[in-house]
């Protein structure tokens, strides 16, 4: 043991209510909420002395409503911004919500369609004001329910992206992006979407394998044929090359000649080009330069036209018997018409091939050439890489950092123009002589004759890129940007790593001379199933999260998420697991009840090491322990040990141990029972507080309870003394020895737990002799009396106890039942041994078989020397 003094919180008074038999957190929650926000506790001052730490919300949909990814990862970030405010920060944690451009659009039109009319009724100008009208009325239900689970946010700070402050920080960044000739208008090939009809970028795809056709079509005639093949029939009507390997000998003769493009009135050229594997199925490509991005390269390099057959909405729009059909309608029929002419070389169906989904609606998406807005990533995104290779930003696990790189740096320009009418409009006025003037916030943009404004809006991800520094004020340089920016940590899922992580790193780097928006990047995975599988609305296998927040309470739901939550890796949740949360949180309260009916207290300073009996100094060790513990987890953004180190350090060591060890002090009264009491409270203050930052509600009531102070949403987080006993610990740990075999022992003779048993115990000139009482206690064994007749015998950790069951169970029955017990066992053992010992039987028996018979012989050893222990524990006949 060493010097120093266990660690004492300051004196409080004497709580002056008891708590309700059981927790109801429906009864507790809503209130406790209503009161932390109404006293301002997760409210950011920016003229504080003290030390910032600041994260974002990873802003929600205002669409959306809280779903258990979002649980997850606001659990996480909750518990380090609560633990951080306790440990004296000055603590903010952002609010806010995305607009979500697609998605909103998308529900608004929804209901424009309930009524019999589309956007296009109402006009640009009303339909904006409509959605307006829509996020006043039904948006943004998410933000209370995201309370519901406890979250920690300084809400007098909510953030919307399209508010007045964050479109000026998008008008002013993308003026200076285009300034600095990083902003730019291009026609290139784009993932269009025929349903939502807007570009996607490439991260919004979602790629899926779907049965479709691989139809070959010879092209030309006589010596000029030439065979390709396909998966999009429909735009052949749109190329304008075949294309070959340069040194591909079988079509040598045929490059740089005209060949006859079947269905229309064109021929079209014969092309080398490198990007062709002649190894590849023909060794030919069809070139479609408007309708796919491969073609569309080769299209540039030989200077091909292109041509676009199909229009925003899948249609064809060539003139011909194709006209006016839909893109699938037009597959078939154009097969079909090949057919006729003898051009299908072969078909195959089905062909299962990866194929492009819109992420918001589904629907197969088209390459299309179109005229888009870029940003030119080139410098940025290696700004973004640097920044994490130099030490700058922290990436965790680090593991991650490898798939951040491959992205970064191999990062193509970024298409940010949308085609909706919901977003931030694109600055920029076009002139009656193609001139472009990028306006920003205030800049008067250009007036007259045939000067009109982009008619296109920004892909919502742009300005959600801004959201580390654009809610704290920028452009503006205001106290907030100053003393909260960087972020501390940026918490958010692996899957948003180029989605968002990636734009916020080259947008703060760009806008914020250098200086990154974060300086830790904590990934964490994805929630499944109990099985481990993806949760889907077509698996049947969702979850709403405020459901078992209504059934087992947010705590519960929290404590489950926490548990689960290792760095970078899936969580698997199961609603027996929040049960089992549920059941902890019950026990907690149980203790606490225990605790305040014995007086527990936290007044005054604890008794000196020399007045505090050996399990007193074990739980103080034992409890610094854990406190050194827990901040190395949260340091290291190890939630799932944090959890699993507190549930045990709660359940078994508090709560089974030694609540039940200082049971014989209370009952005994006097100074020890006054010294337990002061531990105890100690204890269970450290323990609620450590707790806290998972398990907000449940803590708060209790530590108020316990404490009578304010609340511990502001008590101080504990700190590690440095006390420790580790003879007190090894003492502790004989007892719980002696304990954990008697009660086994009890059990294999088929005793109730309650059942109390006359005994004896000798102490072998142990240190256990003091702890006599404590044993009897939480063994249910009773002083022997004058007929005491010890039947069996247990020698435990230097202990002795003698059991006198004569009273209690039939001995001869259970030598009887357990003798059969070991003859059946001993036959099984031998069965096997004789198998296992036949050189013909391993000879013949296949390997499986082999190893099922040495699984049974070891089971039936084990079986042995386990029942003839319990026999000799038995007295003689």
């Amino acid at each position: 043991m060493t010097d120093n003094t266990p660690q004492s919180p300051s004196s409080g008074p004497t709580p002056t209510y008891e708590l309700p038999t059981q927790y109801a957190p429906a009864e507790v929650e809503g209130a406790l909420y209503e009161r932390w926000v109404e006293r301002g506790y997760f409210e950011a001052d920016a003229k504080s002395e003290k030390p910032a730490y600041t994260v974002v919300i990873p802003p929600p949909n205002v669409t959306g409503s809280l779903h258990l990814g979002h649980a997850f990862e606001h659990t996480l970030i909750d518990a380090l911004t609560r633990r951080k405010r306790m440990q004296g920060y000055e603590t903010l944690w952002q609010p806010g919500m995305d607009h979500a451009g697609i998605a909103t659009q998308n529900v608004v039109e929804r209901e424009l369609a309930k009524e019999g009319k589309s956007r296009h009724d109402l006009g640009r100008e009303a339909f904006v004001e409509r959605v307006w009208q829509w996020k006043a009325e039904s948006g943004g239900q998410i933000a209370s329910q995201m309370q519901r689970l406890g979250e920690g946010l300084a809400w007098s700070r909510d953030r919307f992206t399209m508010d007045e402050g964050l479109s000026r920080a998008v008008q002013t960044i993308f003026k200076k992006l285009y300034d600095d000739e990083l902003i730019y208008r291009a026609e290139r090939i784009i993932n269009w979407c025929p349903r939502c009809l807007t570009a996607i970028s490439d991260i919004e795809v979602d790629y899926q394998d779907d049965d479709g056709e691989l139809v070959s079509m010879q092209y030309g005639d006589g010596e000029d044929t030439i065979v390709v093949a396909t998966t999009r029939a429909e735009t052949m009507l749109g190329d304008t090359a075949v294309a070959v390997h340069p040194d591909d000998e079988r079509y040598a003769h045929l490059i740089g000649k005209q060949i006859k493009l079947p269905l229309t009135d064109r021929s079209i050229p014969v092309v080398a080009d490198t990007h062709v594997d002649p190894e590849f199925g023909t060794g030919a490509v069809k070139v479609t330069p408007a309708h796919d991005p491969n073609d569309f390269a080769i299209g540039q390099r030989h200077d091909l036209e292109s041509i676009e057959v199909l229009d925003e909405r899948g249609i064809i729009t060539v003139h011909g018997p194709f006209l006016g059909l839909d893109r699938f309608e037009a597959r078939s029929a154009i097969v079909a018409a090949l057919r006729a002419e003898g051009r299908i070389v072969a078909e195959k169906r089905p062909y299962v091939h990866s194929v492009g989904h819109c992420s918001r609606c589904r629907t197969t998406l088209e390459p299309r050439l179109s005229m888009q807005w870029w940003v030119k990533v080139e410098t940025l995104a290696k700004a973004a890489g640097d920044a994490v290779r130099d030490g700058r930003v922290t990436i965790h696990p680090a593991d991650m950092a490898q798939r951040y790189f491959d992205w970064v740096d191999n990062l193509k320009d970024w298409c940010i123009s949308r085609q909706l009418w919901w977003g931030h409009r694109i600055p920029v006025w076009h002139g009656p002589n193609g001139e472009l003037v990028c306006v920003g916030p205030d800049d008067e943009p250009p007036t007259g004759e045939g000067w009109t404004q982009d008619t296109d809006v920004l892909d919502t991800w742009f300005s959600s890129g801004l959201w580390p520094f654009s809610t704290l004020g920028w452009p503006e340089q205001t106290p907030d940007l100053e003393r909260f920016y960087p972020n501390s940590v940026l918490v958010t899922g692996y899957d948003l790593m180029f989605f968002w992580v990636a734009r916020m790193m080259m947008f703060g780097l760009y806008a914020m001379d250098g200086r990154p928006p974060f300086r830790t990047i904590a990934f964490h995975g994805m929630v499944r199933d109990e099985f481990g599988k993806k949760m889907s609305k077509s698996f049947g296998n969702t979850v709403n999260p405020l459901d078992w927040m209504d059934t087992y309470g947010s705590d519960a739901l929290r404590f489950t998420l926490a548990k689960g939550a290792n760095p970078g890796i899936d969580v698997p949740i199961g609603e027996d697991w929040v049960q089992a949360s549920r059941n902890f949180a019950n026990k907690i309260w149980n203790a606490a009840r225990f605790a305040l009916m014995n007086g527990a207290t936290v007044e005054g300073e604890l008794p000196s090491v020399e007045k505090l009996s050996a399990s007193d100094r074990w739980i103080l060790s034992r409890l610094n322990k854990v406190v050194a513990a827990a901040d190395a987890y949260y340091d290291d953004y190890q939630f799932a040990k944090l959890a699993d180190a507190l549930f045990h350090f709660a359940w078994d060591e508090v709560f089974d141990w030694y609540v039940e060890l200082s049971k014989t002090a209370f009952i005994e009264g006097g100074e020890q029972a006054e010294v337990s009491a002061r531990v105890l409270g100690e204890v269970l203050d450290v323990t609620l507080r450590l707790l806290h930052p998972i398990v907000p509600f449940l803590t708060d009531t209790l530590w108020t309870t316990l404490t009578g102070r304010e609340s511990v949403v502001v008590a101080e987080w504990p700190k590690d003394s440095g006390f420790r006993d580790e003879a007190a610990e090894q003492e502790i740990e004989l007892v719980q020895q002696v304990v954990t075999e008697v009660r086994r022992f009890r059990s294999e003779q088929g005793l109730q737990p309650a059942q109390k048993v006359p005994a004896r115990l000798e102490f072998d000139g142990t240190a256990l002799a003091p702890h006599d009482a404590a044993m009897r206690q939480l063994l249910r064994l009773q002083p022997e009396g004058e007929d005491f007749a010890a039947t069996a015998s247990l020698p435990v950790a230097g202990v002795t106890v003698s059991l006198d069951l004569s009273g209690t169970i039939d001995v001869a029955a259970e030598r009887s039942r357990l003798a059969k017990d070991l003859a059946a066992a001993e036959k099984e053992k031998a069965q096997a041994e004789g198998k296992l010992g036949n050189e013909a039987f391993l000879a013949k028996a296949p390997d499986n078989v082999v190893d099922k018979i040495r699984t049974r012989l070891a089971k039936a050893g084990e079986d042995v020397v386990r029942i003839q222990a319990q026999l000799d524990k038995l007295p003689p006949r």
